[in-house]
């Protein structure tokens, strides 16, 4: 066992909430707190969480197995768990391991790993490290030539699968990045950073590791015709710069011959622009929090979705995923699979690959055990039978 490894073991690390503090003393403050936080007041941040003790369990008891399937499909390709790992943004800054430690980890355990465009690592490099399915999740960030270029990239090393995300025409007001100085730490200049090199200064390890990855990387992935890789910016500024359209979307699918699947579904209009527009999948989230607070927890709002699209396409889900009885309630109430995003970021900011191959490994125990108790032997058998859901949600 490495000493990464022994860092997350049990019994310092038996649920993915005891990730936090080991991440909050390895990593920066304003690296923490992009990590951890969310838009405005963090009402949705925390509603995410909170509404799976909404909807409780109906087990049958008395049932005996010997084994329960947590196997799934997504988009056609078969994952021994029905949860992928979501699309982070600036995960080498949490750990140098980055987005290829966390595609090896997804790949190792048999499912899938989304890379986000606002990565540190290339895209090649991440699809090489992982036998398993990899979608890109693209935003526009360069203009639709260096998105073209990314979507070339893409095929020609075998993505799977383009993720659209369409719920960021501007980067929602994270209220900690603007306190912690994350723009600073990003973009700003030297005399900029003086005021919170102090919280850069207390993390020593974590200093030494961004030294030795060669400081701030680039945007590898966005290669701006004529101009070449787009510098590192602050999220805000990535973001306004980089919105889509229903327009867009069209486009995307001319270029892009692979499945698509549209991420920031909130409502049953949205779900059926998106079918119209030729999406192989959605998923229903609220970007975890981080864009418009006070929209529905994810989870509250899968039953209009679901309603929406009538089995036509696949849905999935993310926000608020922590333990596998979230996963099980989610894919209860009807998602295909879930998108989980914090839950194996705080590992990855924690012990870099380690700490995702626990995440990734408690989750797995944990829907496993819940299984067991509900006495379902299969994931593709969990139904609304399962739980009880407030009649206040309707459908």
């Amino acid at each position: 066992m490495t000493r990464s490894s022994r860092a997350v073991a049990s019994p310092r690390v038996v649920s993915i909430d005891d990730f936090r503090p080991i991440a909050r003393h390895r990593v920066p403050k304003p690296v923490f707190d992009y990590l951890d936080g969310g838009a405005e007041g963090e009402v949705t941040l925390r509603e995410n969480c909170r509404i799976f003790n909404d909807v409780t369990f109906r087990p049958r008891h008395a049932v005996a197995l010997a084994n329960c399937s947590l196997s799934t499909r997504v988009l056609g390709f078969e994952l021994s768990l029905p949860f992928l790992l979501a699309p982070v943004g600036y995960s080498r800054l949490m750990h140098p391991g980055g987005e290829v430690a966390a595609a090896h980890a997804a790949g190792k355990a048999g499912t899938g790993y989304i890379l986000s465009t606002i990565s540190g690592h290339k895209l090649e490099d991440v699809r090489a490290a992982s036998p398993g399915p990899v979608f890109y999740q693209l935003y526009l960030m360069g203009g639709r030539g260096a998105a073209e270029a990314a979507i070339e990239r893409a095929r020609l090393v075998g993505i799977n699968a383009l993720v659209v995300t369409i719920d960021t025409p501007v980067a929602g007001i994270r209220e900690r990045d603007y306190r912690n100085g994350m723009r600073e730490l990003i973009s700003g200049g030297p005399f900029e950073k003086i005021p919170f090199l102090p919280q850069i200064l207390s993390r020593p390890g974590w200093l030494v590791d961004y030294f030795l990855d060669g400081g701030l990387p680039g945007l590898p992935n966005v290669i701006v015709p004529g101009k070449g890789p787009l510098p590192l910016i602050d999220v805000a500024a990535a973001l306004a710069e980089s919105a889509v359209t229903w327009a867009d979307l069209r486009w995307i699918r001319e270029v892009w011959k692979g499945p698509i699947i549209v991420k920031g579904v909130l409502t049953a209009d949205d779900a059926r622009r998106s079918m119209d527009e030729g999406a192989a999948a959605i998923s229903v989230s609220n970007h975890g929090g981080r864009q418009l607070d006070g929209v529905p927890a994810s989870l509250r709002a899968l039953p209009e979705v679901l309603e929406a699209v009538q089995d036509r396409i696949e849905v999935l889900m993310d926000g608020g995923i922590r333990r596998g009885t979230d996963i099980a309630k989610a894919l209860c109430m009807g998602a295909r699979a879930v998108l989980c995003g914090r839950a194996y970021a705080y590992g990855l900011a924690a012990a870099g690959e380690a700490g995702v191959d626990r995440a990734i490994e408690i989750l797995r125990v944990d829907l496993d055990r819940t299984l067991r108790l509900l006495g379902c032997p299969s994931v593709a058998q969990l139904d609304r039978s399962y739980v009880n859901v407030p009649k206040s949600w309707g459908n």
